[in-house]
């Protein structure tokens, strides 16, 4: 089990907003540099989809459960395992934001806008249900590790799957590549849904030997991710 030096409320929004500065132009240039052109319809929707929703569910976790915050914001795995899961999935996100650019410069696809629209509707479901379970779960941490006042959450979507979280990811980067316009970048898309199962496996032989009640929890919710899939 873990134990962390808890961030002051300053600091923890100056490396927040620090955090969000870097990110969003990040996006723009991977979208736009790429592209070569501004004139990118799918790129700038997406950034309103991504980033507008972002803002205020960073604002609302500051002022009410900057604990969370505090965890989101951890990167490094203490799992060997989970440490190459975590390298190979950053390949892939980064690949599936690239891919796009070029593909919109070079006209290797053609998305209809119908299904850009509906992309871009599962994109924002899929960041506001991993915010739904952000809310549920103050433990809901980007890495796998156990604190040691952590308990077993089971309500809420917790009472359907036991890594709701992992669906709402899922949905987001499934299907962000068709929201920007590209076919190409499902490619990388569908390799990150492989290394997410991996993760899950691992993650759950963490949970069951450093988590009190995580085994009775397994027993009564059956489903992982998707209830009567896995």
């Amino acid at each position: 089990m873990s134990v962390h030096k808890p961030l002051s409320r300053v600091n923890l929004t100056i490396r927040v907003l620090g955090l969000f500065l870097l990110v969003f132009p990040l996006f723009g240039a991977m979208f736009f540099l790429l592209a070569g052109t501004l004139s990118y319809w799918e790129a700038w929707v997406y950034l309103a989809v991504l980033f507008v929703p972002m803002v205020f569910a960073l604002v609302y976790f500051l002022i009410f459960s900057p604990a969370l915050l505090e965890r989101r914001m951890r990167m490094r795995e203490k799992e060997a395992e989970q440490q190459l899961i975590v390298k190979l999935a950053s390949i892939a996100i980064l690949l599936v934001y690239l891919l796009p650019g070029f593909d919109h410069r070079f006209h290797w696809s053609s998305v209809p806008i119908w299904l850009v629209v509906i992309a871009d509707v599962l994109v924002f479901s899929g960041y506001a249900f991993m915010v739904l379970v952000m809310r549920e779960n103050p433990y809901a941490g980007r890495t796998v590790e156990v604190e040691p006042d952590q308990t077993v959450v089971t309500t809420g979507s917790y009472a359907v799957v036991r890594h709701p979280m992992y669906l709402g990811v899922l949905l987001l980067y499934v299907f962000s590549p068709l929201a920007l316009g590209s076919y190409w970048s499902m490619i990388p898309a569908l390799l990150l849904m492989g290394l997410l199962i991996v993760r899950i496996t691992n993650e759950e032989r963490v949970l069951l030997k450093e988590l009190n009640g995580y085994r009775e929890f397994t027993e009564r919710v059956r489903w992982r991710i998707i209830p009567g899939i896995w």
